[in-house]
């Protein structure tokens, strides 16, 4: 069993990980200020962007490669909130989110830490520290045909495994678009993670046909959305398809009704 999350002040920052990265962080934060600015000063491997740059690096002592985003806003009041949140944002939310995910045995990314600076009237910046999932490519980058280790149809087949999980465990993701859903290679073929995940509702005794419902009319209209701005080759008929083998298969994995 993995140990509890460990917090440290530093200066009038504090700082919140994982055993294995806590330290590690500690001493970014120290020398750099925020673990944001230090792994924006690290060789990119490859160039990753969400609302702003999200940087990938090694942390230093424990070897663990990470991806470090700075938390923004997202929608009407983004322009006057920007990145400034009321303590304690949604990091801790997350970290707590994505264990509980892990444990429950769905695929997302593991979030390692994050450091948390003042900021004005009372508010915080926040940096996020996610452990890195190697050659890994989003659902949008694969129906655009940006990731040549899948196709869209094995990256659609990954996908409607990874719903029916989320649909046997009561998780809803209000979020669940083609960004939020990542593709890597396995042993095993490929598969599929969710992420964003500090906005999931979990709830065990929601049946599975209404989290599978609502999470599939989210991503359907994603895709639908992703291929007018980008025109990938996902006709209606496919995405039709798609959601009536979802739900065929929800209905082989003899899922409960009621819990």
């Amino acid at each position: 069993m993995s140990q509890a999350p460990r917090t440290r002040a530093v200066g009038s920052a504090d700082v919140t990980g994982t055993p294995a990265v806590v330290e590690d962080l500690v001493a970014i934060v120290r020398e750099h200020d925020t673990l944001y600015d230090w792994a924006a000063e690290q060789p990119q491997p490859r160039a990753m962007r969400g609302r702003a740059p999200v940087y990938v690096a090694t942390l230093p002592a424990c070897g663990i490669p990470v991806v470090v985003r700075h938390g923004w806003h997202g929608g009407l009041l983004a322009p006057l909130t920007a990145d400034r949140f009321r303590r304690p944002t949604r990091a801790p939310v997350e970290m707590e989110r994505s264990a509980a995910l892990l444990a429950a045995g769905i695929p997302t990314t593991e979030v390692l830490g994050f450091a948390r600076y003042p900021a004005s009237f009372g508010l915080c910046h926040v940096d996020v520290v996610t452990r890195l999932v190697a050659d890994a490519a989003d659902l949008g980058m694969v129906l655009a045909g940006l990731a040549p280790f899948v196709d869209c149809e094995t990256a659609l087949a990954s996908t409607q495994r990874l719903l029916v999980q989320l649909a046997s465990h009561g998780v809803i993701h209000p979020d669940l678009n083609v960004k939020n859903i990542l593709l890597r290679p396995t042993a095993d073929g490929t598969e599929a993670l969710i992420i964003d995940v500090d906005v999931v509702r979990w709830d065990p005794a929601r049946s599975p046909d209404e989290t599978m419902r609502a999470n599939v009319a989210r991503l359907t209209r994603s895709v639908r959305k992703w291929r007018t701005h980008f025109g990938c080759d996902v006709t209606d008929a496919r995405i039709v398809a798609f959601t009536d083998s979802v739900t065929a298969e929800l209905t082989s994995a003899s899922l409960p009704d009621e819990r």
